[in-house]
């Protein structure tokens, strides 16, 4: 298969707003793949070139890749730096020059998807004291048989910038079209997806092996499960109602959710976004060789930074500090943390997944031997409002968020990749003003004027609504910023920038920028109020409007733990609205 028909499709795809149109193109590339080669090119239109959970990336700086450019296109880097001023895109220069490049090639062969992807390969795995020569070499040799579309693409996809922002949950939807004859089996697609989180062999497995492939999926020590997701209330009245007037409820630790893969002596940590982190938790590697007594094993915990002088639990901002390549030791002693464990999804050769919580809890406490720096986390089962309420003060009095409260009925399974009303999350109350957090998505943003002209003066936000997976605008935000984030700013988003508003991005006002939805930024603001203007839960409430947060403040946080899908939902706007009223009304 030529790289040029991807090219093509991927330039279509760039130019569409509509998600319709962008399925579509998909489907029409995943039917005109060879289907030895399928698992690459969803991989490739990820802009990747293996899931997340494989340490493996092809690592290229915009440096690196100009020289690269120079090298394949006969002209000096500081010509390309210029023109990179003018396009702000890497690609789009590398289009320009590959097109009016001074020596023309000779033997040019035409691209092949399997040669590109053989030599993104051999990029992300070169290493060494001659790796940076390596890889400029072999992405020169790219550019130099690539034509321009091709070479624009080439280049987006090396530094990490590809900007189609085609989420997992289309190209499910273009699966199950394209070869599980048609959406009714996306499901199933789905599932294998969620218990295995390589949307590549899920490709690959539906178009060699069909539905009959897909049921076959199974859990696997070392592909990580994608996480369940929790709803959110604030009643402790409502929580019981909902969860059929019982439930466990569990301290919710402020800290790194992580799902520990336990085979033998050997241990992998991911992250909520099935990034591998082991490296940055040693000391926790350490703690669950020692405490899980299982020789194969699944099991989710709240990794929480503590005080190495007194043992108490910190905020989740210092445990960022854990987040680096080097170092790592010396963080250790600094930030040492322990484990909350809370799931047992899979134990020696059971999946537990669709087995119901009070299973799995009894599991998971089979098999852990606690002590100071490992534990289950702390919990109750109770259907009484008063106890549940003063449960809830106790985990906030002993420095968590709040609760997690968890269905024990029969159909309490373990919704891998789902958010659902099986695990509630009880927070702080919210009065009539607002008094937690949000976590919202960057889709836009307006020039600034004055002292911040040159930046960004305000940023577009928008909270995900995951029923038609699309991102709908709550407010402008331009308070909280100090003026180090507003010099960044520009430099941060530069490689989410797009030309057009995202087709997955709901919004009735006109940014002066947009950007593909991947950031997550941390917002608390006055109160909720209902907007003609916002689009977020647009006639929910009221018919032509929407709901805005107003006054809204960024609170310093980049919630670089959260996918855009992570975000704070429209559901919980709404059910944050709702609350507000009727504290107005009772005071």
């Amino acid at each position: 298969m030529r790289y040029s028909e991807i090219a093509d499709v991927y330039e279509k795809i760039e130019a569409t707003t509509k998600r319709l149109e962008m399925t579509g193109l998909l489907v029409g590339l995943l039917k005109k793949t060879p289907k030895e080669i399928i698992d690459k090119v969803v991989y490739l239109t990820q802009g990747k070139i293996y899931p997340d959970f494989v340490k493996l990336e092809i690592g290229v700086a915009e440096r690196l890749a100009i020289k690269a450019l120079a090298y394949a296109s006969g002209r000096r880097e500081s010509e390309i730096e210029e023109n990179m001023k003018k396009t702000g895109d890497i690609g789009e220069t590398a289009q320009n020059f590959v097109e009016r490049k001074r020596q023309m090639t000779f033997f040019q062969k035409p691209l092949t998807v399997q040669k590109v992807y053989e030599t993104f390969d051999k990029m992300a795995r070169a290493s060494g004291s001659g790796a940076i020569d390596t890889k400029i070499t072999l992405l020169a040799g790219l550019l130099a048989d690539a034509t321009p579309k091709e070479a624009k693409y080439i280049m987006r996809t090396v530094t990490g910038n590809l900007r189609l922002g085609i989420a997992d949950m289309t190209v499910l939807d273009a699966l199950a079209i394209a070869y599980g004859g048609g959406k009714e089996t996306r499901e199933l697609v789905e599932r294998a997806y969620n218990i295995s989180s390589d949307l590549g062999l899920v490709a690959k497995t539906l178009a060699e092996e069909g539905l009959e492939g897909i049921k076959k999926f199974k859990v696997i020590v070392g592909k990580p499960i994608r996480p369940m997701l929790a709803e959110r209330l604030s009643l402790p009245e409502e929580i019981l109602e909902k969860l059929g007037g019982k439930c466990v409820a569990e301290y919710k630790y402020d800290g790194e959710r992580i799902q520990a893969h336990k085979k033998g002596d050997e241990i992998t940590l991911f992250s909520r976004r099935l990034e591998d982190i082991s490296d940055q938790y040693p000391d926790a590697i350490d703690l669950l060789r020692r405490h899980v007594l299982a020789e194969e094993a699944i099991v989710e915990a709240e990794c929480v930074a503590i005080d190495p002088d007194t043992g108490e639990m910190r905020p989740f901002q210092e445990l960022m500090h854990r987040r680096r390549k080097y170092g790592i030791e010396k963080a250790m002693e600094e930030y040492p943390v322990s484990l909350f464990m809370f799931d047992a999804l899979y134990v020696d050769g059971k999946d537990l997944t669709l087995e119901p919580y009070p299973v799995r809890r009894k599991t998971l406490e089979s098999i852990i031997r606690e002590g100071d720096r490992m534990k289950i986390a702390k919990s109750i089962i109770t259907g009484d409002v008063k106890e549940l309420e003063k449960f809830f003060l106790e985990a906030i009095e002993d420095g968590c968020e709040g609760l997690m409260c968890k269905s024990i009925n029969e159909d309490s399974v373990y919704q891998a990749g789902a958010r659902g009303w099986l695990w509630i999350k009880y927070k702080r109350d919210y009065k009539s003003e607002m008094t937690d957090t949000v976590d919202l998505v960057v889709v836009g943003a307006f020039h600034g004027r004055g002292k911040r002209a040159g930046t960004y003066g305000a940023l577009l936000l928008a909270a995900y609504n995951p029923e038609n997976d699309i991102f709908e605008t709550v407010c402008k935000c331009g308070t909280g910023f100090t003026d180090e984030d507003l010099a960044k700013l520009p430099e941060m988003m530069k490689k989410h920038v797009i030309p057009h508003k995202h087709p997955r991005v709901n919004s009735q006002i006109e940014a002066d920028v947009w950007f593909e939805p991947k950031v997550v930024v941390e917002v608390l603001g006055a109160e909720i109020t209902l907007s003609p203007i916002h689009t977020c839960a647009m006639n929910t409430i009221r018919q032509g409007n929407g709901l805005a947060i107003r006054f809204p403040r960024f609170t310093g946080n980049y919630r670089l733990d959260k996918a855009a899908e992570d975000a704070t939902t429209t559901t919980e706007i709404v059910e944050m609205y709702q609350k507000q009223l009727k504290k107005i009304a009772e005071s």
